[in-house]
């Protein structure tokens, strides 16, 4: 009896031991998990803030791309300038040396700048463009010769840079920025300074002058680009990922092609800029800074991703609907193109924007293939020279001028307007018709 006593509080205090171990285990694995958690949570954080800053960052620099600073100026259309013969031909018209009548209205408003070297900082106030804008008005109004009309006319890129406070302090300002400023203020007060939407920057192509540089041209090549592209990846991609899922057999040929299919998914993109240089241009003699070759060069990077993602569509579709169609007496070809593939299309479909996305976003390829190149002309086909925005993103900050780092920033802006409309297309479409087995 007494050992049996004795045994007894030992075997408590044993099973207090192993409790508290116990508990003290989960107390831990508690902590852990929550720290864990925490970890997550401030990762994500701390994500979030990065894109913000980035973002933030981006709009606040190139935001002001979207505005521009215009002068006006009472411009006498002198006719003896303008159609000495007073023919009125449009040829004449689109000819004549309009810089000869805005240059005495600014210099009017200025009479005590009679020194070289002012006069000619003076001059450089206006746009070199400002005679194409006064062109384009006496073109299309010619009942305006003789006349005195005020015409707004854009500034030269510094004073606009001045304008919108992107020179630095007044303390920073060189001389002639100082004198600028002083001319630029004058203007303001007598009303003949107003900022506009800059539909120049919209509607033109690329240009060494940074105030007359548009972003029409790259969004053009984009588009033609990308048409071509999704053209040739999109059926091709479609149709070899159903061959692949659905018909070929099951062999070491065929797991040899998805084995291939996967690592070139995952090949460097510059790899297929040199194999379209060297196969598309130097073999087939396309030409060179097209979107044709362009597109044919995305097509080949998209290509193995358009597969995968198809194949993975035609997995997600459960084998019972394949069984029940060919119960019913459907052939394998109906079975597959009117039960499978229509379950399948949307998660086909999100794949094909995504990597149509990732194409838009791609540099590296196009400028082995010379989309590198200063285009000035807005593209007309698929065989007209042409850029596109990254590479135009990437040629305009490396532009010295200051003004052309606003507009990086801007065509940025316009890029990830399109990749996020691009990318919320997608997410619309695997929520919309994506069917959860």
């Amino acid at each position: 009896m007494n050992s049996m006593s004795d045994n007894a509080p030992a075997n408590g205090v044993a099973a207090r031991r192993s409790i508290d171990i116990v508990r003290e285990g989960l107390a831990k694995r508690r902590n852990a998990e929550k720290r864990f958690r925490a970890y997550g949570f401030a990762s994500i954080v701390l994500g979030l803030c990065f894109l913000v800053v980035l973002f933030a960052s981006i709009i606040a620099n190139g935001y002001t791309a979207f505005i521009y600073t215009n002068v006006g100026l009472d411009v006498h259309l002198d006719g003896q300038i303008i159609d000495p013969e007073g023919s009125r031909n449009s040829k004449t018209l689109a000819n004549a040396d309009y810089d000869e009548l805005w240059k005495p209205a600014l210099l009017a408003h200025f009479p005590e700048v009679t020194e070289r070297q002012p006069k000619r900082a003076l001059v450089s106030f206006v746009a070199s463009s400002a005679g194409l804008v006064i062109r384009d008005l006496v073109v299309k109004h010619p009942e305006l010769i003789g006349t005195t009309q005020r015409i707004w006319l854009p500034v030269d890129d510094s004073v606009d840079m001045l304008a919108k406070h992107r020179m630095g302090d007044e303390a920073e300002l060189s001389d002639r920025n100082k004198m600028t400023l002083g001319w630029y203020e004058k203007l303001k007060n007598d009303n003949r300074i107003k900022t506009v939407f800059n539909k120049d920057f919209l509607s033109r192509g690329d240009s060494r002058e940074p105030e007359t540089a548009g972003i029409w041209g790259a969004v053009s090549g984009s588009a033609l680009t990308l048409i071509i592209t999704i053209g040739l990846s999109l059926p091709v991609g479609i149709a070899a990922a159903i061959y692949l899922e659905e018909f070929a057999p099951r062999n070491r040929w065929t797991d040899l092609i998805e084995v291939n299919i996967n690592n070139l998914a995952a090949v460097p993109s510059i790899v297929f800029g040199l194999l379209g240089l060297a196969v598309f241009i130097n073999f087939f003699g396309l030409p060179r800074s097209s979107p044709l070759v362009g597109g044919l060069v995305l097509t080949l990077m998209t290509l193995p991703v358009m597969i995968i993602a198809g194949r993975s569509a035609l997995k997600s579709v459960p084998p019972s609907v394949r069984e029940a169609a060919l119960g019913i007496g459907a052939s394998p070809v109906q079975m597959v193109f009117d039960h499978v593939l229509p379950l399948a299309m949307p998660g086909m479909l999100t794949g094909a924007i995504i990597g149509t996305a990732r194409a838009l976003g791609e540099s590296a390829p196009l400028l082995m293939i010379g989309m590198v190149a200063f285009i000035v002309d807005v593209p007309t086909s698929i065989t007209s020279p042409a850029t596109v925005l990254p590479v135009q993103i990437y040629l305009w900050a490396d532009s010295p001028e200051r003004a052309f780092t606003e507009r990086t920033s801007a065509a940025i802006i316009v890029l990830l307007a399109f990749l996020i409309t691009m990318n919320g297309l997608a997410v619309y479409l695997r929520r919309r018709y994506e069917r959860r087995w």
